[in-house]
């Protein structure tokens, strides 16, 4: 049974104050439009695409500007009806922005990596692989910065000690991974199920903040995103990361892009997303299993306003780009087997069911089923759809 998000679950706290950016789909013009929600209203704006109020000097007020009318249908009713392309329901909160993600931006997701390389990918052999590791390591590693003579020293004595990873290259060095995610327009949102390779035995969740930026390279907002992980598939070769990531529903975001307002008199800046904590939530459709954890963004490595200039250092996104932080945290807690039995060094991955909570108080909560990729709805909005606005 796919989730079914409740308000409570989907808007942060205090929502009137906010600029809140999304879109719905329009049954009428078989597409999606951007929309804004104030309080528990949807209210339509008079452009075509999301990228039209990011190409705007001041988002936030374009998105004031833009707001047309009502649609008939509250939040709450657009929750309820995800999925039903007769009704009005909520998307995923971008459309035209290339959906990129950086990788091993927090130390604890960096030593998963290592394991996951160390390990060829199987899970059993895990928890030894990570003692060994920390050991090789040090425990000093947690307070280096990327990029410091501190962190090149590192990296110089672990070429010469020939125990160097690509892992390490990343999140020691100078130069952040930064790799595609998604194409524009096949993210799921809140409500909708991700997926996962049924060839795959060890996944998980990736909790992130993704980052909203301007076609001139200025953050602008912020929303939550899901960034879906095969650590089998990567853990084999740092060369599957495209196989390991990008899969039919495996970048979730959502619910809603949560606008730069200080400017105008509101509290949410780059500084509230830099302190901002996450909790991730798994509950297990049948065998009673559930995880919570939390982490804060001040744990990052690498600063957000560093990632996106990385990002826009070479390159150009003219409708706009979103960028996946990184994720704070991998479930590594042992899950019990079929049988009920709990064997240690297990492990965490996946089973078809769970249902996947990750929320923030600035920013709400995304909420998502795990199924098999070929279980997922197709991925069938186009880009040529929105050629025929109107």
């Amino acid at each position: 049974m796919t989730a079914r998000p409740t308000l409570e679950e989907t808007l942060p706290s205090s929502p009137e104050t906010m600029v809140l950016l999304g879109r719905r789909w329009c049954p009428q013009r078989q597409r999606g439009v951007p929309v804004r929600v104030i309080g528990e209203k949807i209210v339509d704006l008079r452009v075509p695409t999301i990228a039209h109020v990011l190409q705007s000097p001041d988002p936030a007020a374009a998105a004031d500007d833009h707001a047309l009318i009502e649609t008939g249908c509250s939040l709450d009713e657009a929750l309820q009806a995800i999925g039903d392309q007769n009704q009005v329901h909520l998307l995923p909160p971008v459309d035209l922005q290339p959906i990129k993600a950086a990788g091993v931006t927090f130390i604890e997701s960096m030593l998963e990596r290592v394991i996951e390389e160390a390990t060829h990918g199987d899970a059993s052999l895990a928890t030894k692989a990570r003692h060994r590791i920390l050991e090789s390591i040090g425990p000093d590693v947690a307070t280096i910065r990327p990029g410091s003579p501190e962190a090149m020293q590192l990296r110089s004595t672990m070429i010469q000690e020939n125990r160097w990873s690509p892992y390490l290259e990343v999140g020691l060095g100078p130069h952040a991974e930064i790799f595609t995610k998604a194409s524009p327009l096949s993210a799921v949102g809140t409500g909708m199920p991700v997926g996962i390779r049924k060839d795959s035995e060890w996944n998980n969740p990736e909790p992130e903040i993704v980052l909203v930026c301007a076609p001139d390279g200025r953050i602008v907002g912020a929303t939550l995103g899901n960034d879906v992980n095969l650590r089998d598939w990567e853990g084999r070769s740092a060369l599957l990361l495209g196989r390991a990531k990008d899969n039919r529903s495996s970048a979730a975001i959502g619910p809603l892009i949560r606008l730069f307002d200080t400017h105008r008199g509101g509290a949410f800046d780059l500084d509230a997303v830099r302190t901002e904590t996450l909790t991730l939530t798994i509950d297990g459709c049948d065998d009673g299993f559930s995880l919570e954890a939390s982490s804060s963004m001040a744990k990052i490595s690498r600063d957000p306003a560093d990632l996106a200039a990385q990002l826009f250092d070479s390159h150009d996104w003219p409708d706009g780009v979103v960028l996946y932080l990184g994720t704070m945290f991998a479930p590594t807690a042992d899950r019990p087997r079929p049988d009920g039995s709990i064997i240690a060094g297990d492990g965490f991955t996946h089973r078809v069911g769970d249902r996947v909570k990750i929320s923030s108080p600035l920013l709400g909560g995304l909420l998502n089923d795990v199924r098999l990729c070929e279980s997922c709805p197709r991925w069938t909005e186009r880009l040529s759809d929105l050629f025929n606005a109107s």
